[in-house]
Parts: structure tokens; sequence; C-alpha cells
């Protein structure tokens, strides 16, 4: 009985002990440091967040919608499953974080010091400052009439000399109604090309073959020959962000005349025209190339069928796989899963020649809206052999609040002559794109992200 007295009393003064410690919890002390790392790397002026969340007020006056969103994990949005496999700077909220802020609001959101300085935080300075900015020369005025745009851009620059480059960021300047963007650095070698400003800048491609937009665009140099192009320089998609590797690994050789070539400029559909006048920032490096980042992708436009065909009829709900041998020791960097509105599941796994499983993304609740590229916190070495697993779940039903159809349609990948149909928000996809290296020994200890 004794006993059973003591353990109460020390329950007890222990729960004080966490009322006044939660009572003592204030915005600009405890709450602030979260919020600037998950929220408004989003929430800031020019961000792809609605609105900002900064300093204080700027909380206070939402304060119960953020309990709500907090609560049922709508936000921070990370669709990957933390549970399952972790990545370098997760913006899910940590248990303990996610109980700080409930806390904090539960006990009277108190501000705390307001001599506190914070940062400032826009879309100029959310990057670090580039070394050069390439844009077009206009903005471009999408057609309004609520359908998906398909283009191709050219962005000409000269450098002084040839020039190491460690990234090119895209930015995108309407994040409303930019969808996805997949640019390609065109190199000129010697005086192979006069005049690389020469040619239309933007081409629709559903109107024109790839060859014919080259020609339109004057890609080719001089001399009719297709010149040095380096792939998949810079991406983009919703919520994604352009990732810093360490030093030598991915760095690009840039000639003195360039032109970043966006061979998919992707407009979501709009009931409004709309301006846009996204552009790209150059980071020079010191370091020469050190080891070349590969990439390859499973199934859409890929190296593996999808089984069974993705053709997913109305009101049902359907899975798919998508499977490929990897046939050397490699490093994964970076992957990016991709589907469409109907995409529901999302699970990729490694299966060794050993079976061992070495799992690499789980989403239990697909969203459109946020689609990262995910990079891991160490590389990740799949060893020669392995199996590379993709299955995926669709669903067609009017449950689906995003199904673009109501009723339900069939959908499918359609394709038209670019076959570039399958990539209309209205039909489907299912891509697993994967960024590597030729693994060499001791990968597995090398950090890509705190």
């Amino acid at each position: 009985m004794y006993h059973s007295k003591i353990i109460l009393i020390q329950i007890l003064f222990f729960l004080l002990f966490i009322g006044c410690k939660n009572d003592q919890l204030t915005f600009n002390e405890d709450i602030a440091p979260i919020v600037h790392k998950k929220c408004s790397i989003c929430h800031h002026d020019g961000g792809a967040g609605p609105f900002e969340l900064i300093n204080y007020q700027d909380f206070k006056k939402r304060i119960d919608m953020i309990e709500f969103v907090i609560q049922k994990n709508y936000m921070p949005p990370w669709p990957a499953d933390p549970n399952y496999r972790h990545f370098a700077q997760e913006k899910c909220l940590k248990k303990l974080d996610k109980e700080k802020i409930l806390n904090w609001i539960k006990y009277g959101a108190v501000e705390g010091d307001s001599t506190i300085n914070f940062p400032t935080i826009t879309k100029e300075n959310i990057s670090a400052k580039p070394d050069l900015i390439v844009s077009l020369d206009n903005e471009f005025i999408t057609n309004g009439e609520n359908k998906d745009q398909f283009l191709m851009m050219k962005f000409p620059f000269e450098l002084k000399k040839d020039t190491f480059i460690r990234k090119i960021e895209f930015i995108p300047d309407n994040r409303q109604i930019v969808h996805h963007v997949n640019a390609h650095l065109i190199t000129y070698e010697n005086d192979n090309k006069q005049n690389i400003f020469g040619g239309d800048k933007i081409v629709d491609t559903e109107l024109f073959s790839d060859k014919e937009a080259f020609e339109k665009l004057d890609i080719l140099n001089d001399q009719d020959q297709y010149p040095r192009l380096t792939p998949s320089v810079s991406n983009y998609l919703p919520g994604s962000e352009q990732f810093d590797y360490p030093k030598g690994i991915g760095v690009i050789k840039a000639n003195k005349k360039n032109v970043i070539l966006v061979n998919d400029f992707h407009y979501a559909p709009s009931p409004y025209k709309e301006k846009d006048q996204s552009y790209f920032k150059i980071y020079f490096s010191e370091i020469p190339p050190k080891r070349v980042i590969r990439e390859t992708q499973l199934g859409t436009f890929g190296i593996s069928d999808i089984i069974p065909p993705l053709i997913i009829p109305a009101n049902e709900i359907k899975k798919f796989t998508t499977k490929a041998i990897i046939t050397d020791d490699i490093s994964i960097l970076t992957i990016n899963p991709h589907m469409h509105l109907l995409g529901k599941t999302f699970l990729a796994f490694a299966v060794t020649l050993q079976d061992d499983t070495i799992p690499l993304i789980k989403i239990d609740n697909w969203n459109f809206r946020w689609q990262y590229f995910y990079t891991f916190k160490k590389m990740l070495k799949i060893p020669a052999g392995s199996e590379i697993i993709v299955e995926a779940t669709y669903d067609n039903t009017s449950k689906n609040p995003d199904n673009p159809f109501n009723p339900p349609q069939l959908i499918s990948e359609r394709k038209n002559f670019n076959g570039r149909g399958s990539m209309k928000t209205s039909n489907e996809m299912l891509q697993f794109i994967i960024n590597y290296l030729e693994y060499q020994e001791g990968d597995e200890n090398i950090i890509l992200g705190n």
C-alpha cells in the first residue's frame, strides 16, 4: 500500500511537471524552429503554399485550421511512409514535434519573446544565390482553354569560358499552372554553332514531331548535326526541390555556347489565361566531374512493361506491377514515383539474389499534388542481379475525389504521334525514375543529406 502511494505521488508530480512545461511553450522559442524547417519552405512569399506561415501572427489567425491538418496528417505534405524508409530533408513532423505544436495550441498558443527577429523568407532567398539566371525574354501566356499544354522550350546562354556546373535549378514562376518540367543541357563544341539565339523559343509539341520541333527551335549545329546533350539536368514536379549532392557528383561540363532544352514543359489545365515566366538558376563548380549520375525508369516510357497493360476500367480499383533486373551494382541517390489523378497506392522495393528485401518507398495515400524526388540519407547499394519491383493501385471510382470524370470513364495510357498523350493529366502513367551511380566501395557510408 505504501509503495502504491509513492508511485501515485510520483505520477502526479510527473503530470504536474508536464502540465507546467506545456504551459510554458511559446511560439517564438519553441514552435518557430519547427515551423521554419517544415512549413515555411513552402508557405512563404512566392512559395507553393497559398499563404505565409512564418511568424506568430501568420499562425494565430489560422490556429484552428492548423490544428486540424496536423492532427489529420494532411500537413506538412509528405506522402512517403517514414516507417518504411527515411529520406533526406523529410517534411513530415516527428511525433515529438507534432505533440509540441498541439500542446502549444492546447495551452493558449502563447507568442513568447516578441523581440526575436526571424529570417526573411521569399522565393528569391529560399535557395542559395546562383552564379547565373537564365530565362526567356517574355512571359508565356497559356491558352485558357482548360486543357493541358505540352511545350518544348529553348533557354540559350553564353559563358566567357568552358565552365563546370554543379546544379541547374528550375524555378517555377506560376506554381498554380506549372505541372512538370524535364530539362536537358545542350553544349556546342568550338564554333559549330554561330548563333544559339536563333529560331523559335517555344514550340507546341502537340502540333509538331520532335524532329520538326528541333528544326523550329534551331537546335542542330551549323553542319546539321546533333550537338552533345546531357539528359535530365533539371526536373520539376509539384512539391519537388532540387537537391545538392556531395562535391563532384553530378557536375556537368558546359562550353561557351549552351542551351537548356526543356523537352517537356507541361502546363496544367486552367479555364483562364495565365502568365508564366519560369527560369533556371545555375550554380558553378570549381571541382570537375568526379562521378556521372545516370538515370533509368521503370514503367511508362521506361525499361519495363506494366503488367497488366495500364488500362483502368470505369468503377474499378485495379493493381499493376512493373519489374526490372539490375545487371550491375549501383548506388541509388534519388527516386521519383509518378502517377496521375487515379493513383491510390505506390510501393517499390528490391529483392536481391539472396531473397533479401530492400525497401525503397511506400505511399499509402497517393497525392497527385505532391510528387517529390526522394533522396536517400545515404547512398543505397542495390547489388547486381537484384530485381526492382513496383506495385501500384489506381482508383477509377466515383469515390475518388480526384477522378477527372463524372461518371468515371475508362482511362489508360494514350499516345499521340509524339508518344506524349499519356502525359495528359486526365490520362494515366506509372513511372519509377531512379538516379544512380555505378557502385564504388564505401558508397553506403556517403551521406547525401542531413
